[in-house]
């Protein structure tokens, strides 16, 4: 398993029977026995976080599989998360609304040639001479008086002390992913943020600062570029969103407040509430085309339960003059003159343990008719089958719609 972008400015949290717990720079993989657990190159590690996260699984108990990062990865220092809230600051009234890690500052430097890399941890003949360097192309954030900026002797302990934790981690990974294609081993990458934060096909500027999708997972992970024998577009059942920037079903009102409690809609990483709104189906079927999924998870039906009606996003309606919009606009401005086109459906009862206990027994077609109208319409109009649907967050609580229902069911080769 591969995490092919990112760093600690996004989270996972995964529950096991009575556990849990919140994954930032290590593939989930870790959890499984048998499994390789890569943070590939195109990631940016902020090794002090990582040696903690590490010795977060490992106290869990949950350390069970092989855990290595590349040496092309590239380190956040200290200097990175001071040059992010300098930045965001300059943006004045216009913030991108950053997670202030560190992360845009860095993968700056990685396009800028000025990076410090993981495998340059392990060369301290060099490492002081590239973090001078680098201190002294970023020089204006010393002159921040906001933030105390450690100096490079500083910054060198500290990667020092991580490096003595990490050393045994850090190597190439190109070679074993090869190795694993040539042998036919399945290789599950992983991202961690969603398509419309994708650098170049979000909704820049309010993105981050790496490529999210498929196309990204590839140079991310270190393989060459191929068709995927699944890509799994994930969706929750309404849409959400962390940070600033459009949001065009977003609900300002009680509605969207008792979705965001019933969900637990708050940043794993930052513990931010996350803003959230119906489905938008004008997104999704554009992440569709950028990514090219041949199915999707959709997630978190429960949280709508109880609602009396549910509504769905199937176009936008431009303001100006009338005209009905079906994908969305590269210029986040543009989206002030857009509203959404509504599909409404009636909504179903709440999800309650003795629906759970059904829903375990019998599948999907134990799901409330009305969430399974819902469910048939989003694959119908993104014309991608719908593979799993979670009802809650344990791992049991999956169901996967069969033929019978007019979707295709879960490939045989992921029957595992």
């Amino acid at each position: 398993m591969v995490r092919f972008q990112g760093g600690p400015n996004a989270g996972h949290s995964i529950h096991i029977g009575d556990q849990s717990i919140v994954l930032h720079q290590v593939p989930s993989g870790i959890l499984r026995k048998g499994c390789r657990a890569i943070s590939g190159p195109g990631m940016v590690i902020s090794p002090a976080d990582l040696v903690s996260e590490l010795a977060q699984v490992r106290n869990a108990n949950l350390l069970n599989g092989e855990f290595l990062v590349s040496e092309r990865a590239h380190v956040i220092l200290p200097l990175h998360r001071a040059a992010d809230a300098w930045e965001e600051r300059q943006r004045g009234a216009s913030p991108a609304g950053t997670t202030m890690r560190g992360i845009g500052p860095s993968y700056m430097d990685r396009v800028g040639r000025w990076g410090i890399r993981m495998g340059d941890l392990l060369r301290p003949d060099t490492l002081k001479e590239k973090i001078d360097r680098l201190y002294r192309a970023r020089s204006y954030v010393k002159g921040d008086k906001a933030h105390a900026i450690p100096t490079p002797e500083e910054t060198l302990e500290e990667l020092r002390s991580a490096t003595d934790v990490l050393r045994s981690y850090i190597g190439p990974t190109e070679g074993i992913l090869n190795r694993a294609l040539a042998s036919n081993e399945r290789i599950l990458l992983e991202g961690a943020q969603g398509a419309l934060l994708d650098v170049d096909f979000g909704t820049y500027p309010y993105t981050t600062s790496s490529h999210t999708t498929t196309a990204g997972a590839f140079v991310g992970a270190g393989l060459p570029p191929r068709t995927p024998d699944a890509a799994i577009g994930i969706t929750k059942a309404y849409s959400t969103r962390v940070g600033n920037g459009p949001f065009p079903t977003e609900l300002a009102d009680e509605v969207g407040e008792r979705i965001r409690e019933k969900g637990g809609e708050r940043g794993a990483t930052t513990g931010r509430p996350r803003r959230c709104g119906w489905l938008d189906l004008v997104l999704l079927r554009y992440a569709h085309q950028i990514n090219g999924f041949t199915g999707f998870a959709i997630t978190k039906v429960d949280v709508l339960g109880g609602e009396d009606r549910v509504r769905v996003a199937t176009a936008y309606r431009d303001t100006r003059t009338s005209e009905t919009v079906k994908e969305p606009p590269t210029f986040p401005e543009d989206y002030e003159h857009l509203e959404p086109v509504y599909e409404d459906f009636p909504g179903w009862k709440e999800f309650t343990p003795a629906l759970h206990h059904r829903i375990k027994a019998e599948g999907y077609s134990a799901l409330p008719p009305e969430a399974r109208r819902y469910l048939s319409f989003v694959s119908k109009e993104l014309g991608v089958p719908t593979l799993l649907v979670s009802y809650g967050p344990g791992r049991e609580e999956v169901v996967r719609p069969g033929a019978k229902v007019g979707l295709r069911p879960w490939p045989a080769a992921w029957s595992e």
